[in-house]
């Protein structure tokens, strides 16, 4: 029997997107008309769960963003609405992608303003688990923060030190093994501060701590468990630890930290890109997460735009 109406755009089960991805395209367009009732049922179910908790603990940017594209509780939004929404106030705009960016051309999305986005949606027997990115985690955990510029203009930075990397990568004097250990490590050490900021962030707001990390702001069990848990570790934000210290991702995090503002946050990733110039991010300390090849190949064969 034919179960595609039902499996809709499930995360791991579409058929659109394996089609997409048999094509090779990375880029691709939201079928809106193939999500299903469970799907939307998903998304529902999700925005309900968190919308409280929301309220309770994230960032107060957070909230002004989600009111300012308009998010339905009700159904999944169409990318094409959210970006009229979301244009004007940053620049940004979600571009809908078939699933794993390799590590260059996300950053590089970002330095142009690009958001990569999932466009299935998890498996509604599993809400607050992600086998990997969906619809509710980048449109309802991340792009609320695109709203604000300051967080936009973070998110550009962080492309353009991306960017220094692939340049530096094509430079590079040593050896090849040498070179690509190089590489790795500056991956691996941008993809910790990315993790410990932009995806787990905490940051102070008064005398309260508040959630602005995506990763945090689309599980209902862990935006809870970052600000409330007496078993997290929650220190404020020293790079030089941020980008040796490993993470796991199958697990709510036992390690947060915490920057004042999104001035503060945009500060460190100038003294990022001043780490990777001084060389001090060729040998990070081992460990998660590891590089793979996808991710290495696109920096060492970077198409680099001025």
């Amino acid at each position: 029997m034919d179960n595609s109406h039902d499996v809709g755009l499930t995360t791991t089960q579409s058929t659109y997107i394996e089609k997409a991805q048999s094509k090779g395209q990375l880029y691709i367009q939201q079928p809106y008309e193939l999500y299903s009732e469970g799907n939307q049922r998903t998304w529902q179910r999700l925005y309900a769960n968190l919308l409280p908790k929301w309220k309770k603990y994230a960032n107060a940017k957070f909230l002004t963003g989600v009111e300012n594209l308009m998010l339905k509780p009700d159904s999944i939004p169409k990318l094409s609405e959210i970006n009229q929404f979301l244009s004007p106030l940053s620049g940004f705009e979600a571009k809908a992608v078939s699933g794993y960016v390799p590590a260059y051309l996300f950053f590089e999305c970002l330095r142009n303003r690009s958001f990569p986005t999932t466009i299935t949606i998890r498996g509604g027997e599993s809400l607050d688990y992600l086998p990997e990115p969906d619809i509710f985690h980048d449109i309802a955990g991340h792009v609320p923060m695109h709203t604000d510029r300051k967080f936009s203009d973070v998110l550009v930075r962080f492309g353009e030190v991306a960017q220094l990397a692939a340049l530096r990568a094509r430079a590079m004097t040593q050896s090849e093994s040498e070179g690509i250990a190089m590489v790795e490590n500056n991956i691996k050490a941008m993809a910790r501060f990315f993790w410990f900021t932009i995806e787990f962030g905490l940051m102070k707001q008064g005398n309260d701590l508040k959630v602005y990390g995506s990763g945090l702001l689309s599980s209902s069990g862990e935006i809870k468990n970052a600000i409330e848990s007496p078993h997290v570790q929650r220190h404020d934000l020293q790079l030089e630890w941020v980008v040796n210290q490993h993470f796991e991702i199958d697990r709510y995090q036992p390690l947060l930290f915490v920057v004042d503002s999104f001035d503060h946050l945009f500060q460190l990733v100038d003294d990022l890109q001043k780490h990777l110039q001084d060389g001090k991010l060729d040998n990070v300390a081992p460990g998660e997460p590891l590089v793979n090849e996808k991710d290495l190949g696109s920096f060492l064969n970077a198409e680099i735009d001025p």
